[in-house]
């Protein structure tokens, strides 16, 4: 029975989590005001405050029947981590107790060399700290029988200090643009003592029946499938696309919620997606660490209630050919603690200071920082994904739509009008009332579009964690805003309003290259954006260099979110992982090539042989169908069996190169090639080749499995 059929969501929303009313309940007023002051003012943690939270948060852990903890942290495998530990322990006169300190609360130890450290550490050093981040609050995970663990949000760090993590830098990132952020506004005279990154991430995922999943190798261990021709139908009607949701959907959805729900996920809308059996799932804006680590736990209820269902849950950026792939829209905007959007124009944009300048900052940010947005997004699995008619194209642009060009363009003539008046849409309809129409409209085809009081990332790929892309537009965009400083701190503070709109238009006048309102898709931008000087990044590799450029390491350590020494381990470990990626993908494709679908489609020759040999037996002129499906089985076989062996001599070919840079360039620019001829003959061979031989399920079974 659901929880939600006896109780209302606020009954038992965030009942997993030790939120600020367990707090208040659990822990006496003074160390609850205490620990306030470390999330909200950022003063220093110290060890008696350390010790007074983890005794209220060990006994609430112990009545929601929890009996192990763990730092739970984001190495830069992409995913998380977690080691448990038992409250057990014994004390001097040998009698088993329960413990848990303020040192096993703010420091735990894991074994940094067993992690990716592109370098920077050895397996003869081996030690690396979890470190507790107080402003993510600490969570309970619950197994199906009941069994939970005390989930504590960290940090980790090597043993010489550098973040071997994905929340470090993110972090450090959302320090810099509160401290550029505040810095801005106390010059304009605006009240702000804080400056948050808000962030709301849209996940796009698959569901797909286990059985046909646990039938192919390339699911289980690449994500995606490697083979599959297209079924008659796939999603050229666009009648998925927010269709009534099925029933077996529907109760997974019902579950998922409220497996989110009791994690103080704030799981909002739930859709279909544009592709068959594609879904979509959206929480309500939260900082933009907590949303890093909501994120996190989304793609892992995801995968876990749609085991429950029968289904398997895919995040693949690409698992099916042929029709829309999965991403995860980066919703993006700052908010100060007074509540005030600074990305929202308001009813008088063209005299908004604030806005003019914070939405200038971004477009400055993106403009001059695109390598680095670019390669935020990248992976081998997005590449699949972007440019395609489905997603944003690999030029970096933004849009921002027709009210705002157009008061841009006024700002720049000197023409600006006041108070933008709210327009209005006539239905046509006297029974249904006109409606108000938004700021901006929306552009799916734009990279990074502004959507009325945010700017919405499209780029980022389903599987991918939040915090890379709000690392970089964190920083980037606190760079601009601290020039902007600098140039305010020396103005004529008499005329500080002039002085700020004219350096909006400045910034807007030199960055403006950036703006693009029209088709992503088309052609013409392509060619237009190369006449703008615009770079069109197209693979992994080539933007993963974009994090030892010069401008791009200067940026980083100015505002301390990495050295130079963090950023060559993360373009090694990123290269690592596009390697590894490529060469699972490969053996895969000719595990499978060679074990199941050759043999497959000779047992099918063999039985159009035998065929033909039983009607010549019969002394008859028939057989002529069976002859020419035997000649194009055959002719398409020879293809497949010569790219088998091409493929299996560039896998090893390409182990054989010295370096890791090498070899991913290799397998772009060579295996890639090859691999796409392997498929298609496996796919023309499904094509002929008699259902009832073909050893695997077709993209007919698994994207229409209802």
């Amino acid at each position: 029975m659901r929880i939600t059929e006896s109780k209302k969501i606020t009954d038992f929303f965030g009942c997993n989590v030790f939120n600020d009313g367990v707090m208040q309940k659990y822990m006496p007023r003074e160390t609850y005001n205490e620990l306030k002051e470390v999330t909200d003012l950022g003063k220093p943690l110290n060890k008696e405050l350390a010790n007074k939270v983890a005794k209220a948060m060990k006994e609430w852990a112990g009545d929601m029947g929890a009996t192990h903890y763990t730092h739970w942290f984001q190495p830069l495998t992409g995913t998380t981590a977690e080691k448990h530990d038992s409250f057990i322990s014994i004390d001097k006169s040998g009698n088993t107790v329960l413990e848990f300190t303020g040192s096993n609360l703010r420091k735990g130890e894991a074994d940094a060399s067993s992690f990716p450290s592109g370098g920077i550490r050895a397996t003869f050093e081996a030690r690396g700290y979890t470190v507790w981040d107080c402003s993510s609050p600490a969570f309970i995970k619950k197994s199906r029988n009941g069994a939970g663990i005390l989930c504590i949000p960290t940090a980790f760090c090597s043993y010489t200090g550098e973040a071997l993590d994905k929340k470090t830098p993110l972090l450090r990132s959302m320090e810099a643009i509160n401290r550029e952020g505040v810095r801005l506004l106390k010059i304009l005279g605006v009240d702000a003592e804080r400056v948050t990154a808000n962030v709301g991430g849209e996940q796009e995922y698959f569901l797909i029946d286990k059985r046909d999943y646990n039938r192919r190798d390339d699911l289980k261990f690449t994500g995606r499938t490697l083979f599959g021709a297209m079924p008659p139908k796939g999603q050229e009607k666009n009648d998925q696309y927010y269709a009534t949701i099925k029933d077996r959907v529907s109760d997974f959805m019902a579950e998922l919620n409220e497996e989110l729900w009791k994690l103080g996920i704030t799981a909002k809308t739930q859709h279909n997606e544009v592709a068959p059996a594609q879904h979509e799932l959206a929480p309500i804006f939260c900082t933009a660490n907590i949303a890093t680590d909501q994120n996190q736990l989304i793609m892992e209820t995801l995968k876990k209630v749609a085991d429950n269902h029968g289904l398997t849950c895919l995040l693949h950026e690409k698992p099916f050919a042929g029709v829309n792939g999965s991403g995860k829209h980066n919703n993006w905007s700052l908010c100060t603690d007074k509540g005030l959007n600074l990305l929202k124009p308001g009813a008088n944009p063209s005299q908004n200071y604030p806005f003019l300048l914070f939405f200038t900052a971004v477009l400055a940010a993106l403009d001059e920082y695109f390598d680095l947005v670019r390669m935020s997004a990248a992976t081998l699995g997005n590449e699949s994904r972007l440019g395609g008619h489905e997603a944003p194209p690999t030029v970096i642009s933004a849009f921002i739509g027709e009210d705002m060009q157009q008061l841009f363009d006024a700002l720049l003539s000197h023409s600006a009008t006041g108070a933008h008046e709210k327009q209005r849409l006539n239905t046509g309809l006297n029974f249904v009332a006109d409606i108000g129409k938004d700021f901006s409209d929306r552009n799916r085809t734009s990279p990074f579009a502004f959507t009325g009081n945010k700017f919405e990332f499209r780029m980022v790929g389903s599987s991918a964690t939040l915090s890379t892309p709000n690392v970089v537009l964190n920083a980037a965009v606190s760079e601009m805003l601290s020039r902007m400083s600098d140039r305010l701190e020396k103005a004529d503070k008499s005329r500080l309003h002039e002085e700020a709109l004219g350096l909006a238009c400045e910034f807007y006048e030199r960055h403006k290259r950036i703006v693009f309102n029209g088709n992503g898709y088309s052609k013409e931008w392509f060619e237009e954006a190369e006449k703008r000087g615009l770079v069109h990044i197209d693979n992994s590799i080539t933007a993963y260099d974009a994090l030892l450029a010069p401008k791009n390491v200067a940026l980083f350590e100015k505002f301390k979110i990495m050295n130079k020494k963090e950023l060559e381990s993360r373009r090694a470990i990123y290269l690592d992982n596009y390697e590894k990626t490529a060469l699972i993908e490969a053996r895969t494709m000719l595990m499978m090539a060679k074990r199941e679908i050759l043999p497959a489609c000779m047992e099918w020759e063999d039985k159009l042989a035998r065929d033909i040999e039983k009607l010549d037996a019969a002394g008859t002129n028939f057989g002529g169908v069976q002859k020419i499906q035997l000649a194009k089985t055959d002719a398409l076989v020879n293809e497949l069996f010569s790219d088998i062996e091409k493929l299996e001599a560039q896998i090893q070919e390409m182990q054989d190169l010295e370096s890791s840079y090498d070899r991913c360039v290799f397998f772009r620019d060579r295996i890639k090639d090859t691999m796409d001829a392997l498929r298609a003959a496996a796919d023309s061979l499904e094509t002929i080749v008699s259902r009832k031989v073909w050893p695997i399920p077709t993209y007919a079974d698994i994207l229409f499995y209802e």
